[in-house]
């Protein structure tokens, strides 16, 4: 199941260790893709790239800012050139920021919407060439419970409405390119136990755990496995979806 073998697939913000994107990485690996590693943390790229090489996969790393139109099509040729193809894209880059409405600036609402959702835009448009041209895509992007809760764990309403935006933006995309082979999903995790939420004091993560049915938050790996799931064969008939991690915090 999930098979990838031979499959070349792009992870957004896999360097980092705070957040999800290795996992992701790592799970594409050892179902037998071959990774590029897109992160802006050079470190965090070749730590990546040497676990997933440790593990006996294989991996390049490549340096991106997604706010960069120029820095989005520079790896993706750097991907051809290194693999032939591009099959998988997965856009976890994304950044938070806790402040209210009235706290926070036009700066920082197009700080957020810059990452979250211009930057998997740019990603999104540079690959699309490619898979067509090949007639074969598997396109998976990070939303999460904010977009559709209206908040409630992390960030503020411009990062809930940049995470709504990616919904909407993936079910265009998904009628667009359906003729072309190429999917196009969501997944929309909850609370993940990350650095980020260990950062929490206590108090705070008592009362997040509280709105959780399952009592706990989620493991990168779970929400690791329904992107392999969306990135792979079985996942075929299956566009213009968003799959809900989040232990039943929130129910559509």
């Amino acid at each position: 199941m999930f098979e990838l073998t031979n499959r070349v697939a792009i992870v957004t913000g896999s360097g980092s260790k705070r957040g999800i994107g290795r996992t992701i990485a790592l799970t594409l690996a050892k179902q037998g893709a071959k990774l590029c590693i897109a992160d802006i943390n050079r470190d965090g790229i070749q730590e990546t790239v040497d676990a997933i090489k440790a593990a006996g996969g294989e991996a390049i790393g490549v340096e991106l800012n997604v706010t960069s139109e120029e820095s989005a099509r520079s790896m993706v040729e750097q991907v051809l050139q290194a693999y032939g193809r591009i099959d998988i894209l997965i856009n976890n880059a994304g950044i938070s920021q806790k402040a209210t409405v009235e706290e926070m600036t036009l700066e920082d609402m197009t700080r957020i919407f810059n990452v979250n959702m211009f930057g998997l835009f740019l990603c999104t448009q540079a690959v699309l060439e490619p898979m067509k041209k090949q007639r074969y895509g598997r396109i998976v992007n990070l939303s999460s419970v904010s977009a559709k809760r209206g908040g409630g764990v992390f960030g503020g309403a411009h990062y809930s409405a940049s995470k709504a935006a990616v919904l909407g933006f993936s079910k265009n995309l998904a009628r667009e390119v359906a003729q072309d082979g190429i999917t196009v999903n969501c997944v929309a995790p909850g609370l993940v136990n990350t650095d980020i939420w260990k950062s929490l004091d206590k108090s705070t993560a008592d009362g997040v755990i509280a709105g959780i049915p399952m009592g706990r938050p989620g493991e990168t790996e779970e929400i690791a496995s329904a992107i392999a799931f969306l990135a792979s064969e079985e996942a075929s008939y299956i566009t213009g979806e968003e799959i809900d991690i989040n232990g039943g915090s929130h129910m559509d």
